[in-house]
């Protein structure tokens, strides 16, 4: 997989929001690497800025009040943060596609799901309306609907279903980066297990790269190569599938573990993590974790942690890393 080229290249991405008497600093100088056929997992709370990561890369910031201030996102070796809006739209959905994590926002309610994908395909691909349908209700059978529900609407599937059309629609036109912004989260299990086998099994049919949005460590499990930590905007873990649930370092990558249910375990109650996510309209000169974390000194209040790289590529944002019996 790291023989693999690199599909997209973040550099030091920082995004805003302007409110009338504030700047929310949702994104704070972030480096991602997502390489051909790779699944990458960006794993945090909610706020914590993955969503807005990847709307950047699609280009979809809201405007006027989000605006990307600093950074460089490449897509095969372009800068796509300097290309023109027509340009960016040839782009997306065939390039580039985004699952959303609401089906029913991705889907328009007064249009046969099928049309809806044979618009995507029709409008990244020179072939006739008859191909373009055909394709789409090739699609519907790759992600196991029946052709012949072409013609029905969003509210006659059930949500598994819809969220197995938006998928489709994703994919239509081949995709090289797929962007899953929690397309599990209102799944149950049930459903959720039969989504990632087969966004797996497309993913492998079809080499695309996922980065893979979730706060859920088992379907990082399940799916991912690489996984990314974030929080408040910042990564501050990133590693391979095995350094991260083999050798988590960050206190918040700890913290996120210890919160999770153990059947061989004693405890009777889970350990959560203490306290709430920093205000984003506040710049903080130290560690954005230090108030919930429990190793924290004022040094870690004082001064903002580089990210340190251990000989084998695992990346921590955190002072104590490096440090004998930390």
């Amino acid at each position: 997989m790291e023989n693999n080229k690199p599909i997209v290249e973040i550099r030091d991405l920082h995004v805003q929001f302007h409110s009338d008497d504030a700047v929310i600093h949702a994104v704070n100088g972030v480096d991602l690497t997502i390489r051909e056929g790779e699944t990458l997992g960006l794993v945090g709370e909610t706020g914590a800025g993955k969503t807005t990561i990847a709307r950047a890369i699609l280009g979809i910031v809201a405007k006027p009040q989000g605006e990307i201030t600093q950074g460089e996102i490449f897509f095969e070796g372009q800068d796509i943060l300097k290309l023109h809006e027509k340009d960016m739209r040839s782009l997306r959905g065939n390039q580039i596609a985004m699952i959303f994590q609401d089906p029913m926002t991705a889907l328009n309610p007064i249009e046969r799901v099928g049309e809806q994908i044979e618009e995507a395909i029709g409008l990244h691909n020179d072939i006739s309306h008859a191909e373009a349908i055909e394709r789409a209700m090739q699609m519907l059978e790759l992600v196991g609907i029946p052709r012949e529900r072409y013609f029905e609407y969003p509210h006659q599937f059930s949500g598994g279903m819809k969220q197995r059309v938006v998928i489709a629609m994703a994919l239509a036109c081949n995709p090289k980066l797929l962007l899953a912004d929690e397309p599990t989260t209102a799944l149950d299990v049930t459903i959720q297990a039969q989504v990632l086998k087969m966004m797996r099994e497309l993913k492998e049919k079809l080499n695309t790269a996922v980065l893979m949005i979730t706060h859920d460590l088992g379907v990082v499990a399940s799916i991912c190569q690489k996984v990314a930590v974030i929080y408040a905007g910042e990564i501050v873990e990133y590693g391979t599938l095995e350094q991260i649930f083999d050798h988590p370092t960050h206190p918040y990558t700890l913290g996120l573990f210890g919160s999770l249910p153990k059947l061989d375990s004693t405890e009777k109650r889970l350990k959560p993590i203490r306290g709430m996510m920093p205000d984003p309209t506040i710049e903080i000169q130290g560690c954005k974790f230090a108030d919930r974390c429990e190793y924290a000194t004022e040094e870690c209040r004082a001064r903002h942690p580089e990210i340190y790289t251990t000989p084998d590529g695992h990346q921590i944002r955190c002072l104590r890393a490096g440090k004998e019996g930390a």
